[in-house]
């Protein structure tokens, strides 16, 4: 890349970032408590300032629950012309943020103050958050109830997206995962036999090293999307590692998550206007 293409593409970035800033300054934020049948969920909710109404998406977050990051995610993707929540996944053990500090989830210590929260995430839990979830979207005033909702998940919150898809089909036009864990295995219960039961398109971006430990994972996924006759795409994203699409996480990529977002947001305009 030369020097001049270099600096032109710099200059393209800031000014991206700069506008998505200023949508996102347009955007009302607030922490809502969402009914729930295992108790009250402390949740985040945002819209854009404006009359409205919006289509809604639901954001299952990843392990580490409800922070800072997915507050960002959350004022980005309401910029877009959405009413999103992203809730307090862990809420029956503990208010959000469940993690203060430094995280590495190579240490012992460090997994054991989450991984009892996540055991508690059944998933009959699944499903019966996700119904009172979206129930509480399709409350809000801001919400357009004509247009299809959507549900996002990542890491432990691809199984939780797939589990929502699936028990409300009848409104969620699109759904999607970034390193989703878990989505498919052995069991009974694995959400990728759930894939029968959706009715929305689903984007499913699998990191690199996830498909080097399983990678027949993606393609039973392609098959059951196939076979139940729903446009889908599974793709590996090279060079992107667990967790590359959070912002602060130690193996974020700019790159790839710029890239997935954009994915994302073209799901939602295909599925949601």
């Amino acid at each position: 890349m030369s020097r001049r293409t270099f600096m032109a593409a710099s200059v393209a970035t800031a000014v991206l970032h700069s506008a998505s800033l200023t949508a996102q300054s347009r955007v009302v934020e607030k922490d809502v408590n969402v009914p729930m049948a295992s108790g009250v969920s402390d949740s985040a909710l945002f819209y854009p300032e404006g009359k409205g109404p919006w289509p809604a998406v639901l954001v299952w977050t990843d392990i580490l629950g409800l922070r800072p990051v997915f507050r960002e995610m959350g004022r980005r993707l309401a910029a877009e012309g959405y009413v999103v929540l992203v809730p307090n996944p862990f809420y029956r053990n503990a208010k959000a943020p469940v993690v203060d500090g430094s995280f590495d989830f190579s240490k012992p210590e460090d997994r054991a103050k989450v991984m009892p929260l996540a055991a508690a995430l059944t998933a009959d839990a699944g499903f019966s958050d996700a119904k009172a979830y979206t129930a509480f979207l399709d409350q809000q005033p801001q919400t357009d109830k004509t247009k299809k909702m959507a549900v996002q998940g990542y890491c432990m919150g691809g199984p939780l997206t797939f589990r929502t898809a699936a028990s409300r089909a009848d409104r969620i036009g699109a759904a999607a995962t970034f390193h989703g864990g878990g989505l498919v295995t052995d069991k009974p219960d694995s959400p990728h036999l759930l894939i029968p039961q959706m009715k929305a398109e689903v984007l499913c971006c699998v990191a690199a090293n996830d498909d080097e430990r399983d990678p027949t994972a993606k393609d039973k996924l392609k098959e059951a999307f196939a076979t139940a006759h729903l446009k889908a795409t599974v793709e590996v994203y090279a060079g992107c590692n667990h967790g590359w699409t959070v912002r602060g996480s130690q193996v974020y990529n700019e790159a790839g998550a710029e890239r997935a977002w954009s994915e994302l947001t073209a799901l939602y305009k295909r599925n949601l206007s």
